[in-house]
């Protein structure tokens, strides 16, 4: 799915005292640590559910077809794709400084969910959660996935100190993460009452669960870093 809108990640950092420049992200002041951007999910319902797909002549078999053309069968087929922070104390999201500029190991760690919207999927569609997150240790050097992936290359970026407000910005331009080893676990909550018939349709579709080497993420942006004084003086303008 590609990701053509701006995705805002933000918020704090303090150290986490295990690792050396190893830091805790901590939630925005604003409650959006992740931004809630809906990104459109190419060809919508068409491209995921095909109700012909589930096979058989029995009672149930008959019931979940029907069931699930009078569901997708209509003119509501768009579908947006929300990434969205599932982060808690006991499965942080963490920052590693040294590793995002030298491009050894994971330099962020996400535990995310994707939360996917439409009239017929109801408000309650996710692929992951809190207990179960996708779990995304993106980094700006070489990952090392499972197969059938092969290693992809992340890229820490241009450094440059710009100045904001009279402080002191570090900038990371053409930045690079990437991860193509992590797992995603099944669909749940789509359809709502009809969700145990809808799910695994979804999971059949999409492919879920989907083990590590079977999932690809890549964000590039850029990435700026600056003391407390400095994020707190800019919200004053």
């Amino acid at each position: 799915m590609p990701i053509n809108k701006t995705i805002t990640l933000q918020g704090g950092a303090v150290e986490t005292g295990k690792v050396l420049n190893e830091y805790y992200l901590l939630p925005a002041k604003n409650g959006e640590s992740l931004s809630k951007t809906e990104l459109n999910v190419p060809s919508g319902l068409t491209n995921l559910v095909n109700c012909e797909e589930i096979k058989g002549k029995g009672f149930f078999e008959t019931l979940e077809r029907e069931a699930c053309k009078a569901i997708f069968e209509n003119k509501t087929t768009g579908v947006t794709a929300t990434t969205e922070l599932v982060a808690t104390e006991t499965n942080p999201a963490i920052l590693n400084v040294a590793n995002l500029f030298f491009g050894e190991g994971s330099a962020i760690t996400l535990p995310v969910r994707v939360h996917l919207k439409n009239p017929l999927l109801g408000s309650s569609c996710y692929v992951g959660s809190t207990s179960s997150p996708i779990q995304l240790h993106l980094t700006t050097g070489t990952t090392k996935p499972e197969p059938p992936n092969k290693p992809i290359k992340g890229n820490p970026g241009k450094v440059s100190v710009e100045e904001e407000k009279g402080y002191e910005v570090d900038v990371l331009k053409e930045n690079s993460l990437v991860d193509n080893s992590f797992s995603a676990p099944v669909a749940e909550g789509c359809g709502e009452f009809f969700s145990f018939l809808i799910d695994p349709i979804l999971d059949a579709k999409i492919g879920l669960p989907a083990k590590d080497g079977y999932n690809t993420a890549i964000l590039n942006g850029t990435l700026k870093t600056a003391e407390a004084s400095a994020v707190v003086a800019s919200e004053k303008f």
